[in-house]
């Protein structure tokens, strides 16, 4: 119990026992998602994605969001997911709870390791930034335009 508070969740993030978070959720404990953040800190993945997709189902929506929370947080220290956390991500899908661990797997994962659907959703991401990026040069090119021709009549 090194120093965990469940009911506060106190302490959790640095929680290295996985047999202790299995512990706490057979009790029914609170803070389990906070808890599986620290999973992904310190615990090799394999031991860490079972939980951290226990923790993806959980009833409370915020410990769900901590859940999505620790997965992005696994892709950005082990530069990979297992198959099953790709797919809960993928589940989700890019918007809502699953937003955040989704471009941090698209950012830390190198790309030939990305299962397909991450490929094409990093391919689809770039093809919106660039379209966003030109729509607001057109939009800043039409702006001084509409300044200059203002000057000229006044």
């Amino acid at each position: 119990m090194r120093g965990w508070d469940w009911k506060s969740g106190k302490g959790l993030l640095g929680i290295d026992d996985a047999a202790e978070w299995d512990g706490a959720f057979e009790r029914g404990e609170g803070n389990l998602g906070t808890a599986a953040i620290g999973l992904a800190f310190n615990c090799p993945l394999t031991e860490a994605s079972p939980r951290i997709l226990k923790a993806m189902r959980l009833p409370d929506r915020a410990q769900r969001g901590y859940a999505f929370t620790a997965a992005g947080t696994a892709a950005r220290l082990n530069g990979e997911l297992t198959p099953e956390l790709y797919a809960a991500l993928r589940a989700e899908g890019h918007r809502g709870l699953a937003e955040n661990a989704i471009d941090d797997t698209l950012t830390f994962v190198p790309f030939r390791q990305l299962p397909p659907w991450f490929k094409w959703r990093k391919a689809a991401s770039k093809v919106e930034d660039k379209l966003a990026t030109w729509r607001l040069n057109v939009m800043y090119a039409a702006q001084d335009a509409g300044k200059t021709l203002r000057r000229r009549r006044s």
